[in-house]
């Protein structure tokens, strides 16, 4: 109530309300009907005023927003399922180690995985995401695979990424220089904003990312006893223990302008963003209503 209290009594010190209050008003009195109307106008305007900051202040941790650009990443050990959200916090059902593994431990087993991390189950994005044309998504990964050189005999797939908007893949890209080191190795992979990646559709067109690797395992001819054999293959996720950057930066922006961060539909008039400041729609159009209102007062005194 404290907050509702506050902004009524900013809306009645603005500088529209003093205006009804001086020119609109004192007419009014002589008029029992349009002293009626001149109040519910006032009211209709504090109303209006007083829905956006209330709804502007319901934020969701994992929901994307200009001060909560970062997507992570979380899964289960098996590495069989990996999902994202924009909480940093938001760790639960993840891996307890950090990370998700798979290990291959036959003689010459083909190092192959083929995953996907979505957003999670029920926390698909409530409004639409709308990005930076000038900027770059840029996604920071870690990684530790263990595998053999490539030969003509088997299948080989570098390290490959694709970003995904819902169901249609807006970037790819390989990584050769990642595996066979049996170390743990960053991937940073920039992806310039284009015109396609500037409107994130809520309910359907959010981010995911599918990561497919496939290379040879190590043989041995005397066996597996005291020699490597196979190899494996580790991801990261952002609760790691070595504070490694694991994330997705999104260059968020509150609201589409002409030129920047939208297909040509803000899905308003003329490209404005219907979404973004609940409320504030509704506060413009009374406050038009409320000038005209004053301008056609201050005609009929002159009259």
């Amino acid at each position: 109530m404290e907050v509702y209290n506050d902004l009524i009594d900013r809306c009645l010190d603005s500088q529209i309300v003093q205006t009804l209050k001086q020119d609109l008003l004192p007419d009014y009195i002589m008029n029992g009907s349009r002293r009626v109307h001149a109040l519910a106008l006032v009211l209709l305007m504090i109303l209006g005023s007083t829905a956006a900051p209330a709804s502007a202040q319901a934020t969701d941790p994992k929901q994307p927003s200009t001060e909560n650009p970062h997507m992570h990443f979380w899964g289960t050990s098996q590495m069989d399922q990996c999902w994202t959200h924009f909480d940093r916090n938001g760790s639960d059902g993840s891996s307890a180690d950090g990370y998700g593994e798979k290990v291959f431990s036959g003689n010459g087993e083909q190092v192959d995985v083929d995953f996907t991390c979505r957003i999670q189950s029920g926390e698909t994005f409530k409004n639409n995401m709308y990005l930076n044309a000038n900027a770059s998504i840029v996604i920071e990964l870690e990684f530790q695979i263990e595998h053999t050189d490539c030969d003509e005999q088997r299948e080989c797939q570098d390290l490959t990424l694709t970003l995904f908007k819902g169901t249609m893949p807006v970037a790819s890209d390989s990584f050769p220089q990642i595996g066979g080191s049996d170390a743990d190795e960053n991937l940073r992979w920039e992806i310039p904003v284009a015109e396609n990646m500037t409107v994130w559709n809520k309910s359907g067109e959010e981010p995911s990312i599918q990561i497919e690797f496939s290379k040879p395992g190590y043989s041995s001819a005397l066996g597996c006893g005291f020699f490597l054999c196979g190899g494996w293959f580790r991801f990261y996720y952002s609760n790691n223990e070595d504070n490694y950057s694991v994330e997705a930066n999104f260059p968020v922006v509150n609201l589409t302008q002409p030129g920047e961060g939208g297909d040509g539909d803000g899905g308003g008039i003329g490209g404005a963003v219907t979404d973004t400041l609940p409320g504030f729609g509704l506060s413009a159009g009374l406050g038009a209503l409320a000038l005209a209102a004053v301008a056609g007062s201050r005609f009929k005194r002159e009259e």
